[in-house]
Protein backbone atom coordinates (compact mmCIF):
# COMPACT_ATOMS: atom_id res chain seq x y z
CA UNK A 1 0.00 0.00 0.00
CA UNK A 2 1.04 3.18 -1.34
CA UNK A 3 0.97 6.27 1.52
CA UNK A 4 2.98 8.87 -0.32
CA UNK A 5 1.34 10.17 -3.49
CA UNK A 6 3.02 12.70 -5.90
CA UNK A 7 2.32 15.07 -8.21
CA UNK A 8 2.74 12.59 -11.68
CA UNK A 9 -0.56 10.48 -9.84
CA UNK A 10 -3.02 13.64 -9.30
CA UNK A 11 -2.45 14.35 -12.87
CA UNK A 12 -4.22 11.23 -13.76
CA UNK A 13 -7.07 11.53 -11.58
CA UNK A 14 -10.49 12.79 -13.39
CA UNK A 15 -11.61 15.94 -11.95
CA UNK A 16 -14.62 16.00 -13.87
CA UNK A 17 -16.27 12.34 -12.72
CA UNK A 18 -16.09 14.11 -9.12
CA UNK A 19 -18.13 17.17 -10.08
CA UNK A 20 -21.38 15.53 -9.43
CA UNK A 21 -20.37 14.56 -5.57
CA UNK A 22 -18.25 17.86 -5.24
CA UNK A 23 -20.70 20.55 -6.59
CA UNK A 24 -23.60 19.93 -4.58
CA UNK A 25 -21.74 20.39 -1.25
CA UNK A 26 -20.67 23.53 -2.38
CA UNK A 27 -24.21 24.97 -3.49
CA UNK A 28 -25.31 23.90 -0.32
CA UNK A 29 -22.01 25.28 1.46
CA UNK A 30 -22.66 28.87 -0.31
CA UNK A 31 -26.31 28.61 0.83
CA UNK A 32 -25.79 28.68 4.18
CA UNK A 33 -23.27 31.14 4.32
CA UNK A 34 -25.67 33.61 2.49
CA UNK A 35 -28.23 32.28 4.44
CA UNK A 36 -26.31 32.83 7.88
CA UNK A 37 -25.01 36.11 6.65
CA UNK A 38 -28.71 37.29 5.58
CA UNK A 39 -29.90 36.64 8.86
CA UNK A 40 -27.18 38.34 11.08
CA UNK A 41 -27.75 41.53 8.84
CA UNK A 42 -31.70 41.57 10.01
CA UNK A 43 -30.95 40.95 13.18
CA UNK A 44 -27.20 42.56 13.38
CA UNK A 45 -29.10 45.15 16.36
CA UNK A 46 -29.91 42.41 18.59
CA UNK A 47 -26.94 40.28 17.99
CA UNK A 48 -24.03 40.69 19.73
CA UNK A 49 -20.06 40.48 18.15
CA UNK A 50 -21.80 41.08 14.93
CA UNK A 51 -18.12 41.30 12.94
CA UNK A 52 -16.64 38.09 15.01
CA UNK A 53 -19.83 36.39 13.46
CA UNK A 54 -19.09 37.86 10.11
CA UNK A 55 -15.64 36.38 10.36
CA UNK A 56 -16.66 33.30 11.58
CA UNK A 57 -19.65 32.26 8.89
CA UNK A 58 -17.31 33.36 5.77
CA UNK A 59 -13.54 32.21 6.90
CA UNK A 60 -14.58 29.11 8.96
CA UNK A 61 -16.31 27.57 5.59
CA UNK A 62 -18.13 24.64 6.72
CA UNK A 63 -18.71 24.90 10.22
CA UNK A 64 -19.36 28.56 10.65
CA UNK A 65 -22.85 29.10 8.95
CA UNK A 66 -23.84 25.75 11.78
CA UNK A 67 -21.86 27.51 14.21
CA UNK A 68 -23.82 31.09 13.96
CA UNK A 69 -27.25 28.88 13.68
CA UNK A 70 -26.81 26.83 16.57
CA UNK A 71 -24.60 29.17 18.97
CA UNK A 72 -25.08 32.76 17.24
CA UNK A 73 -28.69 33.09 17.54
CA UNK A 74 -29.29 32.56 21.09
CA UNK A 75 -26.45 35.24 21.43
CA UNK A 76 -28.75 38.23 21.14
CA UNK A 77 -29.52 40.94 23.33
CA UNK A 78 -33.73 40.37 24.63
CA UNK A 79 -35.60 43.42 24.36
Amino acid sequence: MKWHYGWSELKNIDFLSLLPIILPLVVINLLLMIIALIDLYRHRDTRENVIIWTVVIIFINVFGPMLYFIIGRKDGISR
